[in-house]
Formats: structure tokens, sequence, C-alpha cells
């Protein structure tokens, strides 16, 4: 024990790039963009709920 010094600490990882790739940020943006848009779509109901009448089904006998 007598003599032996620290290790040395690995060296510091090199910071990101300042520009991206436009192939990537393009992919990334239209991306969002349709998980945007799907999600709006599935909104069936507005503030006062559902339009119109429920639609409802007479329930019959298996088989007939």
């Amino acid at each position: 024990m007598c003599g032996s010094s620290a290790p040395s600490p690995p060296p510091a990882p090199a910071p990101p790039p300042e520009q991206q790739d436009p192939g990537v940020t393009a992919a990334r943006d239209s991306e969002r963009m349709r998980r945007r848009t799907s999600a709006s779509n599935t909104i069936l109901t507005g503030p006062q709920g559902a339009p119109g009448a429920a639609p409802l089904q007479v329930k019959t006998l298996l088989g007939q």
C-alpha cells in the first residue's frame, strides 16, 4: 500500500454534435406530426358528449 497512487479517471465523453443530420430531424418532425394527427382523430365526442342517439342492438338467442 505504500507508494501506490489512485487510478486516473476515465476520459470525459465527447460533447454531442452541434448540428444534427437533416434526415434525422425531418424524420423526427414527421413522426411527431403523425402522432399528433392520429391522436386528434380518435376523439369522437365533443364537450356535450356524443352527438345523436347511441346505436342499440336487440339481444337475440344464440344461433338465431
